[in-house]
């Protein structure tokens, strides 16, 4: 019996594109992922717990986590840091648990700078005047800040081939069904398993 590795799966894509509601989803189906838990310095709120919603970490103790390059990618927002702590997603992996990550693009970017081994997703939308609809029917945003923010995901979209696979999200369930997908294909490819195959053979033929 043949032990695997776990794998990072990071999922992003453009603000509005519904990466929270595919992550969502996925996660009512999928039950063998390990959802990637970030490390913060915004105070603990009621109800919430160390190491299942958060890693809560003093500013201090977070930058010392950026200058020893403990952090796979980080962010400040509103006055606060944010970021996905290497360690765990490290041992997490080595238990033979996928992680999976939902994250902006340029969180990604950052990611596969300093884990290059992990499968990257870029969500995509369906087009451009579908993005708009889905951001203008949450009711949240203005005109202008509409209208910025697909100027933004206009300049993600060019950043698509920074990715492995690409999803178009036309619909919640194709699109998760497209994710399991990729994570099976993943666990089967040739450089994750021949070696280890080999060695069990080796050992079967002795």
């Amino acid at each position: 019996m043949i032990k695997q590795k776990g794998i990072l799966f990071i999922l992003s894509g453009p603000s509005g594109v519904g990466k929270g509601t595919v992550r969502k989803a996925l996660f009512e189906k999928e039950t063998t992922m390990q959802y990637s838990i970030s490390a913060t310095t915004r105070s603990k709120r009621p109800g919430e717990q160390e190491g299942v919603d958060y890693f809560y970490r003093s500013k201090e103790a977070f930058e010392e986590m950026i200058k020893n390059n403990q952090l796979l990618e980080y962010a400040e927002y509103v006055n606060n840091y944010y970021g996905t702590p290497r360690q765990y997603v490290v041992e997490t992996l080595d238990q033979g648990k996928d992680v999976f990550l939902e994250i902006e693009v340029q969180g990604a970017l950052q990611v596969k700078e300093n884990f290059p081994e992990g499968v990257f997703i870029f969500l995509s939308p369906p087009s451009l005047e579908e993005l708009k609809n889905r951001i203008i029917s949450r009711g949240t945003e203005t005109e202008t800040l509409v209208m910025n923010r697909l100027r933004a995901a206009k300049d993600e979209i060019e950043l698509m081939d920074a990715y492995d696979y690409v999803v178009v999200n036309d619909y919640v369930e194709h699109a998760v069904d497209k994710i399991q997908a990729i994570v099976k294909s993943e666990h089967c490819r040739r450089e994750r398993v021949a070696s280890q195959y080999k060695k069990l053979l080796e050992v079967t033929e002795s």
